[in-house]
């Protein structure tokens, strides 16, 4: 009967954990360190809290079944998880990785993994034939964010999943932007799926965190050896503060993304924007693919406005959304990629990704879409008077 549950169901089901002792309907908070053994010969499924806590292991079990992987792993960061993700592989191994990846995976990639001598290839992950001719015979995994932060590019994970699996790769899928509730990649084919925990399941800014889910046996017991042996564990306080949010993630981010697109219909209307990134619209060149691997464009979306000085007006005049790095909160956050996600890469590196300098990129949250528009019809309003002081002054 389970199996016939939706979502929403499936999501309180695997949250909500009657406790068989006490009838307490929330997971206890284990603030222990360290598990009474029996005797020398008979150890009880928990030692030490690195290697396993029941806090943890509920929220671990819940992403898990969520997503329909075989195993989840809480971490104590979205880099953790994804660091770890990327320590499967070897000296003298290969990835193949979008161009216009994550700020901190494009470090990891570049500043660490390299020492090590796991190399990479960046390429443009929605174009399948440059994915094709950028792995070689040492290519272990093919790295995908879908859709993308922050120009929401939409790259087929079905596709990139069987391209690797004809090459003997693995899959990495990043799913924070969608979650689970509109996007389950290990049914597209994926082998991991990673979050940043921190956004949309925690969906309240007042976590970090980084999960991750195996699609297999064998890539779990790899993961597991990794996240117990360097320990970048999420800690129980957190554990139990994001199996709180997962309660209500289903309605938050519906609730986001309604919005979302909202916005961003009014967002292409107005002559002071240049672009509107949102795979949700019928004009975006990913919104076919997006509406049959995903249910909806999200929550996330970018505009581009002329440079960076009408890209600080905006800032300086939208009042309701919170000018801050992240995502995925119930407050709307608004942020500027060139400067804060994405200052890892160079100025010709973020130019190839299509991250200009008047782009702006906004998590909606949950106040009023009439509200964050009326807001927004001001601050566009602020720049266009700002460009026609500017043309007027060059004249």
């Amino acid at each position: 009967m389970a199996d016939t549950f939706g979502f929403a169901t499936r999501l309180i089901k695997e949250t909500v954990a009657v406790d068989p002792q006490t009838g307490a309907a929330n997971v206890p908070i284990y603030l222990s360190s360290t598990f009474h053994q029996k005797d020398f010969d008979h150890y009880g499924k928990y030692d030490y809290s690195r290697s396993g806590n029941p806090t943890r292991e509920a929220l671990e079990e819940a992403i898990a079944a969520l997503e329909g992987g075989v195993r989840g792993f809480a971490f104590a960061s979205g880099m953790a998880a994804i660091s770890s993700a990327f320590l499967l592989l070897s000296a003298g191994d290969h990835a193949v990785v979008p161009k216009n990846v994550y700020g901190g995976t494009f470090r990891i990639l570049t500043q660490v993994l390299g020492r090590l001598g796991i190399s990479h290839t960046f390429v443009d992950t929605t174009d399948l034939e440059e994915v094709k001719r950028a792995i070689r015979p040492n290519t272990k995994v093919i790295y995908v964010e879908t859709p993308s932060n922050p120009t929401l590019r939409v790259t087929d994970i079905r596709a990139i999943s069987e391209i690797a699996r004809a090459h003997g790769c693995l899959t990495f899928v990043d799913n924070t932007f969608m979650t689970p509730v509109f996007q389950r990649p290990l049914e597209l084919g994926a082998d991991l799926v990673l979050h940043s925990a921190t956004k949309f399941i925690s969906g309240h800014s007042d976590v970090v965190a980084g999960l991750a889910v195996a699609g297999s046996d064998e890539l779990a017991d790899r993961l597991y050896f990794l996240q117990n042996a360097m320990g970048a564990i999420l800690g129980v306080q957190d554990s139990w503060l994001l199996l709180r949010g997962l309660k209500t993630m289903d309605v938050r981010i519906r609730k986001s993304a309604q919005s979302a697109r909202m916005i961003a219909e009014f967002l292409q209307t107005r002559p002071e924007v240049r672009t509107v990134y949102y795979p949700g619209l019928s004009g975006h060149p990913g919104a076919a693919l997006q509406a049959r691997q995903a249910d909806s464009g999200g929550a996330v979306l970018s505009f581009e406005l002329k440079d960076e000085a009408c890209a600080r007006t905006f800032v300086g005049h939208a009042s309701l959304p919170v000018f801050a790095v992240s995502l995925g909160a119930v407050e709307s956050i608004l942020s500027y990629p060139p400067k804060m996600s994405h200052a890892e890469l160079s100025e010709e590196e973020r130019i190839k990704a299509g991250i200009g300098s008047g782009l702006l990129r906004l998590s909606v949250g949950l106040e009023d879409a009439e509200d964050l528009i009326r807001d927004f019809q001001g601050a566009l309003g602020a720049v266009r008077e700002k460009e026609k002081r500017t043309v007027r002054s060059g004249e």
